[in-house]
């Protein structure tokens, strides 16, 4: 698994919880349950289905992870110099480092091609409630979850009959007691326009994450094609570079990725408990291998670059949770709103007890988190093998019967992801390999049977090396010829990495089937009553857990209280030279430092707004009341680290890049003078 750097984790401290109403500007709100009326009583406006139709016909998903809006009429889109930075990797070789120096296309001719990157638009949502509980009816454990997903593949295919251009989704709401099916437009060729230096981005490194003030020119430009050509998108925000006003409202429109503040308290304790410690000890290991190496060299610092900003990321992320869930204050509020919960649901028969059958689905789970997580080695060659095997061997059989990810609709983007050609370093495969082997034996243990059929006479170190080292799979002709080859070429293959991916594959599946029926079965069945104990309590006034789909957050322009303090609303692009040292990670970009005479250093860099977000809400565009784009959406402050559970409007912050910045770096820092051209041109 290759740790990419473009997940914003925004949201946290806990004031009103999602199982509770929602309460002032809380909530990641769909755009088929917008709480117009709420906003409008609340700020004395609010928009009008013309003003959601046309935002969310501009708004624009990148598969990689990460949200972004188009802002011209020849599919220009906006987005975060971290959601991209995997795409200048990519590009980039020992004699051009694109993420360190930035990029800028003179022509469009010059673009740059992201490997797997898509991006997709929504055109329809609908309510397939009813179609998938009928297959469901009183199924359960490993059947429901076979039926289950035996009807969504149908809706899919179905849904989306042209897969060279659309894509259908079915997404799981409220833990399952909502089907919506998301029909998307997609664009499969995407080039990069215009990226600024990755200093300027990531000004105040590590440090800064997640706090403010920010000086961070965390915005890139991305195009999207259609045979050959940019693509013509009528429907596209206004690019508007001004200053954000103090105390205006604002609209944050992306795809948070998920959240879990429907969660019950079994389920936070094993978060708590389980998967934040292993999460948490495991990644600060890696990162201090990444450290390590990429010392050795020039040349391994520029290729261990992108993996180890998403390391620490996560990283961040993961330490913020787990302190969130060890505050007593904030989990006595998580504990008091399940217990609100319980409370009206007492005596409905209809409701019954789902918090016994979650309880007993995590003590399950328990027994099956490590197998499950550990006999997943990661590393990008050993991705590539498990993607041919597995679809490969699902590909054999009735699209209602493969696994999800499998199916028809998605595998168009599984075959994209997989035959995109990009540059693989064996060192950093090998490094990553090892290190998730020699976690699974330290977890498992040595005598455990999957630590032995992981890695049988062989150390973590051994067989890493052989693998990576043994493999052809970094070849994309390779990769193409297995695919096209089907289950009779991946079976054969002599290729070390498919033949281990095919040893673990049996296992995997038998993890998955016991999961299905142990844990996430029983968990769909509680998620329907869950579901409705929540409606019968608080009606329309909640909100679902984010899953990586189109979501609205509505706030304001707004500064919070620190230590006695006001924080100011805003930065400004002078404040980046008063707050470099010389040192990293506060040394200046150079092209800050070469034009710093000639940059206007009053203008608005970076803001905060009190809209709620979370992971996967990098790049959305921060709109304003006229419905225009003032800035993208990039971090959260240091608040915001438990926003997976819970969102306090006193403290957390969206923290967002002024366009009044991005303006000023096309014009004087890194010269885009087409680029201006078009965004004037709107």
């Amino acid at each position: 698994m290759q740790f990419r750097r473009n997940i914003l984790f925004a949201a946290t401290a806990l004031c009103a919880l999602a199982s509770q109403p929602a309460m002032a500007e809380e909530g990641m709100w769909t755009f088929d349950g917008f709480p117009a009326e709420r906003v409008r009583d609340q700020y004395g406006w609010a928009p009008d289905q013309a003003w959601l139709d046309a935002v969310r016909n501009s708004a624009v998903r990148l598969t990689g992870g990460c949200s972004a809006s188009f802002v011209s009429s020849d599919g220009l889109i906006l987005t975060n110099h971290h959601c991209i930075a995997s795409c200048l990797f990519d590009n980039s070789t020992d004699a051009r480092d694109y993420l360190a120096d930035g990029f800028t296309a003179k022509e469009r001719e010059e673009e740059l091609t992201c490997p797997g990157q898509q991006a997709e638009v929504v055109t329809s949502i609908s309510d397939v409630t009813g179609d998938v509980m009928g297959a469901i009816g009183e199924l359960s454990g490993a059947a429901l979850t076979k039926a289950r997903d035996a009807k969504i593949a149908e809706l899919e295919s179905a849904g989306c009959p042209d897969t060279e251009t659309t894509r259908c989704q079915v997404v799981t709401l409220f833990g399952g007691g909502q089907y919506k099916l998301y029909t998307y437009r997609k664009y499969s060729d995407v080039r990069l326009a215009w990226a600024p230096e990755d200093r300027a981005a990531t000004f105040g490194g590590d440090p800064d994450n997640f706090n403010f003030p920010r000086y961070s020119l965390d915005a890139s430009f991305l195009r999207a094609y259609e045979n050959g050509q940019p693509v013509a998108t009528p429907d596209h925000l206004k690019w508007n570079p001004r200053a954000p006003q103090e105390g205006e409202i604002t609209f944050v429109v992306g795809n948070p990725g998920s959240t879990s503040r429907l969660w019950t308290d079994s389920q936070l304790a094993f978060e708590r408990e389980v998967r934040l410690p292993v999460t948490v000890a495991t990644l600060s290991e890696l990162r201090g291998r990444l450290i390590s190496a990429m010392d050795e060299s020039d040349e391994k610092t520029r290729e261990g670059r992108d993996m180890l900003g998403g390391v620490e990321n996560s990283l961040k992320v993961y330490i913020g949770r787990t302190a969130a869930l060890n505050d007593p204050a904030f989990t006595g509020k998580l504990v008091e709103a399940q217990s609100d919960l319980r409370a009206k649901s007492a005596g409905n028969a209809e409701i019954g007890d789902p918090w016994s059958t979650v309880d007993e689905a995590i003590n399950s789970y328990r027994t099956l988190y490590y197998p499950l997580r550990f006999t997943q080695p990661s590393g990008d060659l050993y991705g590539y093998a498990q993607t041919l095997v597995f679809a490969a061997q699902e590909r054999s059989k009735p699209n209602s019967e493969r696994l999800p990810g499998y199916t028809d609709s998605a595998l168009p983007l599984t075959e994209k992801r997989l035959l995109d050609e990009r540059p693989i370093y064996s060192w950093l495969d090998t490094l990553t390999m090892e290190w998730s082997l020699s976690k699974a034996r330290e977890y498992l243990g040595v005598d455990d049977p999957d630590s032995q059929l992981l890695l049988g006479k062989e150390s973590p170190e051994q067989l890493a090396e052989r693998l990576v080292n043994g493999t052809r799979l970094a070849d994309p002709a390779v990769r193409q010829a297995l695919w096209d080859g089907g289950l009779e070429a991946v079976e054969t293959s002599d290729d070390p990495m498919i033949q281990y991916a095919l040893k673990l594959a049996k296992r995997q599946r038998e993890l998955k089937a016991l999961s299905d029926a142990q844990y996430s079965g029983p968990l769909a069945v509680a998620g329907i009553r869950l579901a409705d104990a929540r409606f019968a309590a608080y009606g329309d006034s909640v909100y679902p857990d984010a899953t990586f789909t189109l979501r609205i957050s509505y706030g304001r322009v707004k500064g919070w209280t620190e230590r006695g303090n006001e924080v100011p609303i805003l930065t400004t692009l002078g404040g980046t030279f008063e707050r470099a040292t010389g040192n990293a990670p506060f040394d200046v970009a150079s092209a800050f430092a070469a034009n710093e005479a000639n940059i206007d250093k009053t203008k608005t860099y970076d803001f905060v707004t009190t809209n709620d977000i979370i992971g996967g809400n990098s790049g959305s565009p921060v709109i304003d009341r006229a419905g225009t784009v003032i800035g993208a959406a990039f971090d959260g402050n240091i608040h915001s680290l438990g926003g997976n559970y819970g969102y306090d409007g006193t403290r957390n912050r969206t923290v967002a890049v002024s366009t009044h910045a991005i303006q000023e770096a096309l014009e004087t820092i890194y010269p885009a003078p087409s680029l201006v051209a078009e965004l004037a041109g709107q």
